[in-house]
Formats: C-alpha cells, sequence, structure tokens
C-alpha cells in the first residue's frame, strides 16, 4: 500500500474514532453519563468570572459533583504527566491512572490519537491542566465534560497568583507546576475532587494528598536553598521557551527565553539577536535546551554568542513541559523538579 493510501487511512481512522467519541458526549452514552460534569477554564478558555473561574461554567465549589457509581478502581486519564503525578499521589490504590501525554511531549502541539479518544471516552474521571495548555485539546475536552467529570487542576488557583505576561496577550501562563507552592494548590484541587466523586473513600484521598503536600512544602524550601548558591548576577537561566516564568518568580531567577510561553510560534532572527546580545553583555555561563522543544534555536543562539566573541555553553537539559520516562526519578514530578534545580545550579555556580 502507497504511503498516501496509508495516511489517507489513518485520517479517516482518526476522524471516525473522534466522531464516535463526540457522538457518545452529546447524546450522553457511556461510562459515568451525566449532565453535571464540571470543566475548568483551561478547556472553555472563556471569560473569567470575578473569582478567577469561567463564567460559562460551573465548578465543583460551585456545584456538586456527581458521586462514582462504579467499580473499583477508579480509571483516571490525565493530559500531561506532572498532572497524572498527582492524581497517582493522591489516589493510591483506587485509582488507575494513565496519562496520554509522555516524555519528550510538547503539550502546546499535541493532537490527541486513536487510542487517546479511545481512552478519554472510556474514562471514570478526567484531570488536565487547563489555561490553554492544552489547547489543540480544547475541543474534545469541552464535549467530554458534559458527560464526564472533566477537571482542570488550576481551576481553583487564584488570579493574583497566575502570571499574565503582556506578550502572551491576555491569557495566563500556564506553566503553573514550576513553582512549588503554587503546584501544591493543585495537588488541594485533586483531593477536593477525588473525595467528592469517592466519598466513602474521601478520607484516604485527604491522608494521602496531606502526606503529599508535606514533600512538596520540603521540595520548595530545598528548590530556594539551592538555587541561593548561585551568585546573584549569574541567576540568570535562558531556555528555548519562556516555560520557566514561575520558576523564576518563586526562586529569585531572571528567565529569559527565545520563544514565548506557547511553543506555536517560531523564533525569529531579531529575537535570538537580542538575546545573543543580552547574554553576551552579561557574560552567562550556560543556556539550557528542554526536553520537549527541539534544540536548533538554542544552538543558534550559542553560535550567535560566539560571533560576538562571548563563548556560552550548553548547560544542560531540562524538563519543561514533559517529565522524564516513568520508572526513573525524573519520571516523577519531584524527581523533575530536582534534576532540573541540580543542572542549572551546576552549570550556574
Amino acid at each position: 500500500m502507497k504511503d498516501s493510501t496509508k495516511k489517507g487511512w489513518t485520517e479517516i481512522h482518526t476522524s471516525v474514532l473522534l466522531a464516535f467519541v463526540l457522538a457518545s458526549v452529546s447524546s450522553g452514552c457511556g461510562p459515568g453519563s451525566s449532565a453535571s460534569g464540571a470543566v475548568g477554564r483551561g478547556a472553555t478558555d472563556g471569560p473569567l468570572a470575578a473569582d478567577g473561574r469561567s463564567g460559562a461554567d460551573a465548578s465543583p465549589s460551585q456545584a456538586q459533583i456527581r458521586r462514582h457509581a462504579g467499580g473499583f478502581p477508579i480509571r483516571a486519564v490525565c493530559t500531561i504527566g506532572m498532572v497524572a503525578d498527582l492524581a497517582v499521589n493522591v489516589g493510591g490504590s483506587r485509582v488507575a491512572v494513565e496519562g496520554i501525554m509522555g516524555e519528550g511531549v510538547d503539550p502546546h502541539l499535541y493532537k490527541a490519537s486513536p487510542g487517546d479518544l479511545q481512552r478519554l471516552g472510556s474514562a471514570d474521571i478526567i484531570f488536565y491542566n487547563g489555561l490553554h495548555l492544552e489547547g489543540k485539546m480544547a475541543d474534545i475536552l469541552v464535549r467530554l465534560a458534559r458527560t464526564r467529570p472533566t477537571f482542570a487542576v488550576t481551576e481553583d488557583l487564584p488570579p493574583e497568583l497566575l502570571r499574565e505576561p503582556p506578550e502572551f496577550q491576555g491569557q495566563y501562563d500556564p506553566h503553573v507546576w514550576f513553582d512549588v507552592s503554587l503546584w501544591a494548590r493543585c495537588l488541594d484541587r485533586v483531593v477536593h475532587v477525588l473525595a467528592e466523586f469517592d466519598p466513602p473513600h474521601a478520607g484516604e484521598y485527604r491522608e494521602r494528598g496531606s502526606a503529599y503536600r508535606k514533600r512538596l512544602e520540603a521540595l520548595h524550601g530545598e528548590v530556594k536553598k539551592q538555587l541561593a548558591e548561585i551568585p546573584p548576577g549569574g541567576r540568570v537561566l535562558v531556555t528555548a521557551h519562556d516555560a520557566f516564568g514561575y520558576f523564576g518568580r518563586a526562586y529569585e531567577v531572571e528567565v529569559r527565553g527565545i520563544q514565548g510561553m506557547s511553543t506555536d510560534a517560531e523564533a525569529g532572527v531579531r529575537e535570538l539577536s537580542r538575546l545573543a546580545d543580552f547574554i553576551a553583555e552579561r557574560k552567562l555561563k550556560a543556556v539550557f535546551v528542554e526536553t520537549s522543544v527541539p534544540e536548533r534555536f538554542v544552538r543558534a543562539l550559542v553560535e550567535g554568542c560566539q560571533a560576538r566573541g562571548h563563548r556560552v555553553v550548553i548547560g544542560g537539559q531540562l524538563y519543561s513541559d514533559a517529565m522524564g520516562k516513568p520508572g526513573t526519578p525524573e519520571g516523577t514530578y519531584e524527581g523533575m523538579v530536582r534534576r532540573n534545580v541540580d543542572t542549572i545550579v551546576r552549570a550556574l555556580q
């Protein structure tokens, strides 16, 4: 069979699956069907109400979460690894967690595969980041939320704690996991949702959530202490895209990215030139590549600095929009954060 024919059949297969999932959602078919599923702002991407939520959608704090009526373990499907990590730590053996986006995946550009649509369509509950991170899955999440409990973990974050840089055109920065203390608030959201969804085991979810929160609080302090070892003048993080804004704000690190907060937009020659001037002027030691973003822009930046008579090295690879391989330390949120901080401190000290 020719490649073009194969591609055509793949596209048809995907279209048919998507139509099936969305049709079942619209008609109320499938497990856990109900009209009361709540969806966070990240899927609707609508204007925020005064309390920081989408004015068009009910959130679990405003409307009762429908209770789980099926068997165990509860089947939870999550978009990114960091969200799945929250569900694993809170759910324990009561919840079977499956993540859609694995290592090295860019959630800004990710499109659901036929297998993803099947997993989402059979989930008991769905968790996602929100704040436009999973932009190309927004329509699917909105439709699924009509019949399945579907929740953005960032839903309850106060607007005043969210970054809204002018270059992001009125949208919030979705990379909240880079501030460990802020991510702990997202943990609280998962604890609340699972406790309401499965009341008989609410105590277990709260107990596990409390234990994990203590570990995150300790991690937050650990990161602060370790980054303080870098001299203030050299505490500058230059990466492939501007995902580390919350990291910079929380841990007093100046952050510069070649691309914007979304990897949708290509980096331009002007941006690279301005950043190369900045690095040469500040005499920075290192810049960093990311596991989920192509390296070519960072390598072009290094060459630009060399052309200006300043030698800068690639200080290592950072985990930004995706965690590491499952089964490794970096395949957990805590391990990912520690590896990033170790890499940054080693390169910039």
